[in-house]
């Protein structure tokens, strides 16, 4: 469909209100292909506003799937009776992409308010084969307002689908109150977890030898998760709240922290943030300030639009870092600040916002100004789905939600994540495996996760040697390559395919991870190294050659870094095998050999 007709003044228009409300769209074009709609929303007083929805078409003509922050395994389309994509400061993002089966982009759209709750819909409308697109506002409650002034960004360019939301991230960070927080160098290296090694059942000396072997494996920083603040281990939240150390388990925190330190490591911990258990010295205090309760599991989440509840979280963080010398916090569960359906917003008493997600502002706003004045590189961890534009404001750290000995989802989840957070370090979920898992499909849990920073979580003395052997080959691979894993021009083929084949390069290195078993296209430059990992249980990747590529140094190693292959390489263009073996890799130098 020609631009043009995208910046007709009846292309989009703006659906709903009444009452006192006006409402104006304008549409203007600041690139070829890039259009921008700015809403505006006005009454006379402010009141609480009526559902508005701002709606506009485009044909289905070559688009196969639709890309959004918490697609996870499905990218189908879906009919325009559904309920769309909901998003708000603490869960998801305002943004969609419909692309091709080749991957390139065919809409993209994006909305600025990533505040607020926010519903974008794109549903195949079956009459006319058309997707009915919309921004949906003020569908939860709202505070009273008189002015409302956002903007719809919609891409029509013929672009991959992942430039064009590395372009929504760009974009987001820059508007007003959006600018990323910065990211410390501790948060983009290995880390070992707790959390499935341990779970609840935590002690300072098993925590410290899984710490001194996690260490020489190339882990700079320990995850101590939920367990050390309670005897429970029921793993429920009705007695945390208080966030005092467990003396039964760990007697002396500060020791313990210094002896993480005295190892090299780097000490975070874990904190629930919103929930308050009525078996917790807090409840009685705050069992009037909560939004909601959940008096089956024996927990309330507390209200953020209290000053005082405010105060006293931030207060804990803040003690907790100046006592123990912590280096960072597991901040868990920020998406549980919600108003629940069909609850007003509630004005007064004690509370001093009336917005919920403004008050989540506030709060995590003040947290961070708080600890960045006793540690500027503390790091903060978030965990999906909150990991839109607002969370990047505080966290620096955002790891997929949990998906434990699940390879392919954690694939899923973490490309997902860096599509859209910049340098915002993004990490996997923790690695957890069977000892008796085969070598080459436990390698398989970290080469899912080669474009994301890993965390491990098992308990390394319980391993068989060569999965040791395994960890200690790839976890020194992904530091040496870990600045194009990380910071390269990365792109995630077929998303609809979840995946199988991603490719990261910068000028001097490719890197490419063969998940399933299909062609790579390669057009390689002279002066790039090429490295080529079998993220598969088959032996063998085929590979399509563009040109040919002259005699170069070739090596080829197992999942545990064993050498099977060292020679010279020289293909014609066309297609090839190579023999790469199961979760294997091949290194093949940049230039000719004979130079």
């Amino acid at each position: 469909m020609p631009i043009s007709n995208h910046l007709r003044p009846d292309a989009y228009q703006l659906t709903g209100g009444g009452g006192n409300f006006q409402a104006t769209v304008n549409v203007e074009s600041p690139e070829d292909g890039v259009v921008l709609v700015h809403i505006r929303v006005t009454a006379s007083e402010p009141e609480t506003p009526p559902v508005f929805q701002l709606i506009w078409k485009h044909p289905i003509a070559d688009i196969h799937g639709v890309w959004h922050p918490n697609g996870y395994r499905n990218r189908g389309l879906a009919p325009d009776w559904t309920g769309g994509y909901k998003s708000n400061s603490t869960n998801s993002a305002p943004v969609v992409s419909l692309f091709s089966g080749n991957g390139r982009s065919r809409m993209t759209f994006a909305f600025s308010d990533t505040l607020n709750p926010i519903v974008c819909k794109a549903g195949v409308h079956e009459e006319s084969a058309e997707f009915h697109c919309a921004i949906r506002l003020f569908e939860e409650p709202t505070p009273p307002i008189d002015c409302y002034e956002e903007t719809l960004r919609v891409d029509y360019r013929d672009l991959p689908y992942y430039d064009c939301l590395s372009e929504v991230q760009q974009w987001w960070s820059g508007l007003p109150g959006l600018l990323p927080s910065p990211v410390p160098q501790s948060a983009y290296e290995p880390m070992y977890s707790t959390w499935y090694s341990f779970h609840q059942d935590v002690e300072p000396e098993s925590i410290e030898e899984q710490c001194r072997l996690a260490k020489d494996l190339g882990c700079e920083t320990v995850i101590v998760d939920d367990g050390w603040q309670t005897a429970n281990n029921a793993r429920g939240y009705a007695y945390c709240g208080d966030w005092e150390v467990n003396a039964d388990k760990i007697p002396d925190m500060k020791a313990h922290v210094d002896r993480v330190h005295r190892l090299g490591m780097k000490y975070m911990l874990w904190y629930s943030v919103p929930y308050v258990g009525m078996h917790s010295k807090a409840w009685e205090r705050f069992r009037d300030k909560m939004l909601y309760t959940v008096e089956s599991r024996g927990w309330g989440v507390v209200d953020p639009r209290f000053p005082e509840i405010r105060r006293y979280l931030i207060g804990i963080y803040e003690q907790a870092m100046r006592e123990w010398g912590l280096d960072g916090f597991k901040l868990d569960f920020v998406d549980s600040f919600n108003l629940p359906e069909g609850k007003q917003c509630e004005v007064g008493g004690g509370r001093d916002f009336v917005s919920v997600p403004e008050a989540v502002d506030r709060l995590m706003s003040d947290v961070m100004e708080r600890l960045r004045a006793i540690n500027p590189e503390v790091m903060i961890e978030f965990r999906q789905s909150y990991i839109g534009p607002y969370m990047r404001k505080y966290g620096n750290m955002f790891r997929a939600a949990d998906c434990p000995n699940d390879s392919l989802e954690n694939r899923v989840r973490t490309l997902d994540i860096r599509l859209l957070s910049g340098n915002t370090a993004v990490h996997a979920d923790m690695l957890m495996w069977h000892p008796e898992d085969p070598v080459e499909s436990a390698a398989l849990q970290l080469i899912n996760v080669l474009f994301a920073v890993p965390q491990i979580s098992v308990k390394l003395d319980r391993l068989p040697a060569d999965h040791v052997k395994m960890i200690a080959y790839w976890l020194p691979f992904w530091r040496e390559y870990r600045s194009v894993l990380l910071n390269g021009r990365l792109e995630p083929y077929h998303p609809e395919l979840l995946y199988p084949l991603v490719v990261a390069s910068d000028a001097n290195k490719r890197i490419a991870v063969v998940y399933h078993r299909t062609v790579l296209t390669i057009d390689l430059e002279e002066s790039q190294a090429m490295i080529i990992v079998n993220g598969t249980r088959s032996g063998g990747v085929y590979i399509e050659l563009m040109t040919e590529i002259e005699s170069r140094t070739m090596e080829i190693k197992d999942c545990m870094g064993n050498v099977v292959e060292s020679s010279e390489l020289r293909l014609s263009a066309g297609i090839h095998a190579l023999e790469i073996p199961p979760a294997g890799v091949m290194i093949l130098a940049a230039g000719r050999s004979d130079k």
